[in-house]
C-alpha cells in the first residue's frame, strides 16, 4: 500500500504513539464501568447465549483504526514521479594522433606499445559518451584515419584497425602529425579542442617544424598533451625485417625528444606526460579524462500525486460504520 509512497510531514506519525495509551484507558473504563450483583444462584434465571456483547468492543477498535488512518493522512502521503533530461553544454573534440612508425612495435609494453596504446584508447574513447573523438595516424607521413565523429562505434572500429603497415613512408614526423590533427579541428565549433599527441621517437622527417604545427594549435585555441611512450633505457624493438617479413627483434636505446614534447605542451596550453609501462599509459589517460571535463546540465522534473484524500475516504467510512453498528446492532449493549 506504501509502495512509491513519500510522507511529507512525517511528524504527524509521533501521534500513533497515543493509540496505546488509548488502548489502556478503555480498559481501565469498561473495568469501571462494569456493575456486579452478587446472588446466591442463577437457577431463577433464563440463560440466552448472545455473541453481540463479546463484539462491542470492534467499535472502538473501528474507532482507533480510523484514527490510525486520519494520522496517516496529515502525514501527507504522496506519489513522486522522478523525469531526468540531461543537456550536454560544453562539448569538446578530441583528435588522437598516433604514432605508427616500426619502433611502436617495441615490446617494452606488453604486448608492444601500439597494442597497450590501442587498449587504453579504448577505455578513453567509451569514458566520453558525450564528445567527438577523431584519430590521426603519421609515421613519416600523417593522415586521418577518422574525422571527429560522435559515433564512438566507428572510433572504437578505426581504433581497433590501426596498425603498422609498410605503406606509409618511415620515420617520425611529429609536426605533420600534430598538423593534421590541427586541420581536423580547426573549424570545430566546440567550446574546447584537444589533441593527444603520442609517439615514442624523435621528429626526424616530415615537411612540417613540430614548431611551426604548436603555432596552428594556439592560433585555433587547440590544446595539446603529448605523450612520450617507452621505458627508459634500452627496449627490444625492430631492427630489420627478415626474408620471410617477420621483424627480427634487437635491444636498441630509447630515443624520445622529451624537449619537443615538453614545448608543444607547455605552448598550446596542455601537458606532457612519460608512459614507460602499461599501468602509466593507463593513469595518464585517466589524468587526461579528469582535465578534460565535459559540462552537462542536467534537468529534473518532479511531479507529485497526493494520496491523503483516501486514506481521509477510508477513516470517513470506518467512522461511519462504527456509528451506524453503534446505533443498530449494539444500540442495547453500549
Amino acid at each position: 500500500m506504501f509502495e512509491g509512497i513519500e510522507f511529507l510531514n512525517k511528524p504527524f506519525f509521533w501521534l500513533l504513539t497515543l493509540l496505546p495509551l488509548a488502548i489502556v484507558w478503555y480498559i481501565f473504563k469498561q473495568n469501571k464501568q462494569t456493575a456486579e450483583l452478587k446472588i446466591s444462584s442463577l437457577k431463577g434465571f433464563k440463560v440466552t447465549k448472545s455473541w453481540l456483547p463479546k463484539l462491542k468492543h470492534l467499535l472502538f477498535a473501528l474507532r482507533l483504526i480510523a484514527l490510525a488512518f486520519l494520522i496517516t493522512a496529515l502525514a501527507r502521503p504522496r506519489t513522486v514521479d522522478v523525469s531526468t533530461k540531461t543537456k550536454t553544454t560544453r562539448g569538446i573534440d578530441i583528435v588522437m594522433a598516433i604514432d605508427l612508425s616500426a619502433s611502436m612495435l617495441a615490446k617494452d609494453l606488453k604486448p608492444n606499445r601500439l597494442e597497450a596504446l590501442k587498449a587504453v584508447a579504448a577505455d578513453f574513447i567509451k569514458g566520453r559518451p558525450n564528445d567527438r573523438i577523431g584519430i590521426v595516424e603519421y609515421a613519416g607521413e600523417s593522415y586521418t584515419k577518422t574525422p571527429i565523429t560522435s559515433d564512438k562505434a566507428i572510433v572504437l572500429r578505426s581504433l581497433k584497425d590501426v596498425k603498422y603497415n609498410s605503406i606509409i613512408e618511415g620515420g617520425t614526423a611529429i609536426g605533420m602529425g600534430l598538423a593534421t590533427a590541427v586541420n581536423r579541428l580547426k573549424d570545430s565549433k566546440a567550446k574546447s579542442k584537444v589533441i593527444i599527441l603520442l609517439t615514442d621517437g624523435v621528429n626526424n622527417s616530415g615537411s612540417i617544424n613540430p614548431k611551426i604545427a604548436s603555432e596552428l594549435a594556439v592560433e585555433f585555441g587547440i590544446k595539446t598533451y603529448t605523450v612520450g611512450i617507452g621505458t627508459n633505457g634500452m627496449a627490444l624493438s625492430p631492427i630489420d625485417i627478415m626474408s620471410n617479413g617477420q621483424f627480427r627483434y634487437g635491444r636498441v636505446p630509447v630515443e624520445i625528444d622529451e624537449k619537443l614534447l615538453k614545448e608543444i605542451a607547455q605552448v598550446t596550453g596542455g601537458k606532457y606526460f612519460r608512459a614507460t609501462n602499461n599501468s602509466k599509459l593507463a593513469a595518464i589517460y585517466d589524468e587526461i579524462n579528469k582535465l578534460e571535463k565535459t559540462e552537462i546540465e542536467e534537468f529534473k522534473f518532479y511531479n507529485y500525486e497526493e494520496k491523503f484524500r483516501l486514506f481521509v475516504w477510508i477513516a470517513g467510512l470506518i467512522l461511519l460504520l462504527e456509528l451506524l453498528l453503534r446505533y443498530t446492532i449494539f444500540r442495547s449493549f453500549v
